[in-house]
């Protein structure tokens, strides 16, 4: 196919923030628009801002600079659509209604990409009830426009939770996760529709054709078709702010970048091969689509959006509203570990491991440690790092608080304070709580610098392991042994913090 044009690297100069701050939580002057970008297995490490030596992301890395950098933020869970669940809706794993990845299988043929061309019925993860309360909603009883962007993976087609039935305005992109492991798909969603695309259905895992030669780039032509589907989510992003730009909105940019497969724009993959050198092929035996160039595709597909992260600031100073937005980066869960991706070569989870078993679909630390850059200038004081503790199931309260009405009951605290500088009234937490039914069954609860971490629950294991994360952040030395009165908090914890879920494939022993 023929190279398609793409939208040139922009030098973003954010503007200098000052250190007034607005009215106290509730009672802001002028509500601000929200830009929520959520990453898609974007490992701690995988931006400069963060340690990433080989992977550019010069305007993410400005934001961090002219914004707020924080060192202890967690994901909801280890896994896409929980933690999407636990964003949305406030709720850590031990409460929220989707705690685990589900295709529903008893609906039929679920993995067959040519069976949910055909059905639409068959796509999508399963649904939340139809009264669940999420963050758009409560963002709309503040005036809020409200956009979802990208990927969603809370409730397939025509049932009671897709994004427009849950608070969304307008809703483009993937609504099923499974359809979202191409790049080239045959068709996204227009809020209840599909739009079909220019490309033809291939199926994510097929191979290389037979006697094709792997490190030839032209064995791998058919994996590059017509429409790019991060071109046309940032085209419906920049119309959304354009038309939304005399009212507050609220914009969730749900990217599945850089969730595998390894496809990106020829431009970017091109400059890392230059930067990189030659490197073995991935002819796809961990899944997914083969790739030529699988080191420079992975850095590609983070700096194409680094890009286009820097024309969306652009377009907001054109339009007069950037000291007025704010903007959130951060990711679902830990690095990947199939596909081609190579976390370790990227060191993705520094300063944890990024291994298998260490990254996604762990409760480790590399698996559910994220990063998350807040810039809003004149709000925010420049330049600044927090340690807070938080983690997804603070944003429901934190983004009530910025527009202005009252939060439903979660399991978390308004963050604003510490967005705002206001250190000395920002509440805290005593401790996160994760339990995830997958991989063996595992618990988790970060208090303090401690970290306690149980795996293989469904096959019997109750040992808690402890760690401290401020010597021993990569968890390899296990103190339960030394410290019998932080175990039997944490299983106190384990014990209180668990309520059965309603769908009995998460449910895991209380203990």
């Amino acid at each position: 196919m023929k190279e398609k044009s793409f939208l040139p690297l922009v030098s973003v100069m954010l503007v200098q923030p000052t250190l007034a701050l607005c009215e106290e939580p509730g009672k802001l002057s002028d509500k601000p628009n929200i830009i929520y970008i959520l990453a898609d297995d974007l490992g701690y490490g995988d931006l400069g801002s963060y340690g990433q030596q080989q992977i550019e992301t010069p305007n993410l890395d400005r934001l961090a600079r002219e914004g707020m950098r924080f060192t202890n933020h967690y994901s909801g869970q280890a896994v896409s659509a929980p933690s999407r669940c636990v964003l949305l809706t406030g709720l850590h794993t031990g409460h929220a209604y989707i705690r685990g990845n589900d295709e529903v299988a008893s609906r039929g043929n679920v993995w067959s990409h040519e069976a949910m061309l055909a059905d639409s019925s068959l796509e999508g993860q399963r649904p939340l009830p139809a009264q669940t309360v999420m963050i758009p909603r409560k963002l709309k009883e503040g005036g809020y426009t409200t956009a979802c962007i990208g990927k969603w993976g809370l409730g397939y087609p025509g049932s009671v939770s897709t994004p427009n039935k849950m608070g969304f305005d307008f809703f483009y992109g993937y609504n099923c996760q499974r359809q979202a492991h191409t790049y080239f798909p045959p068709f996204l969603y227009r809020n209840e529709c599909r739009e079909y695309l220019d490309n033809k259905l291939l199926a994510p895992g097929t191979k290389l054709d037979k006697g094709a030669d792997p490190r030839s780039e032209a064995s791998y032509a058919k994996y590059m078709q017509n429409d790019f589907a991060p071109d046309l989510m940032f085209r419906e992003i920049q119309d959304f702010v354009e038309r939304s730009k005399d009212e507050p909105f609220a914009l969730f940019w749900t990217n599945p970048m850089p969730h595998v497969p390894l496809q990106a724009p020829e431009k970017w993959v091109k400059y890392y091969v230059d930067k990189f050198g030659d490197e073995k092929p991935y002819t796809g035996n961990q899944g997914y689509f083969p790739c030529r160039y699988p080191h420079a595709t992975y850095a590609a597909m983070i700096s194409y959006w680094d890009e286009q992260i820097g024309i969306l600031v652009q377009q907001l100073k054109d339009l007069g509203i950037y000291e007025n937005t704010l903007i959130i980066f951060t990711s679902d869960n830990g690095p990947t570990f199939n596909g081609g991706s190579d976390s370790p070569f990227f060191d993705s989870a520094r300063p944890f491991k990024s291994e298998a078993g260490w990254g996604k679909a762990s409760l480790r630390e590399g698996g559910i440690r994220v990063p998350m850059i807040a810039s809003w200038p004149g709000k925010i004081p420049a330049g600044t790092t927090s340690d807070l503790l938080c983690a997804f199931w603070d944003i429901m309260p934190t983004m009530c608080d910025l527009a202005g009405v009252k939060a439903p009951e979660t399991d978390g605290i308004s963050i604003l304070p510490t967005l705002l500088g206001k250190n000395r009234k920002q509440k805290k937490h005593e401790y996160l709580y994760w339990e995830y039914p997958e991989a063996g069954g595992q618990k988790a609860v970060r208090m303090g610098k401690w970290k306690a971490f149980v795996k293989n629950i469904r096959k019997g294991g109750r040992k808690i392991e402890l760690y401290d994360l401020e010597s021993d952040p990569r968890e390899q030395h296990d103190v339960a042994e030394q410290h019998p009165e932080l175990v039997k908090k944490v299983l106190e914890i384990f014990r209180t913090e668990h309520v059965d879920a309603e769908i009995d494939a998460f449910n895991l022993p209380v203990w």
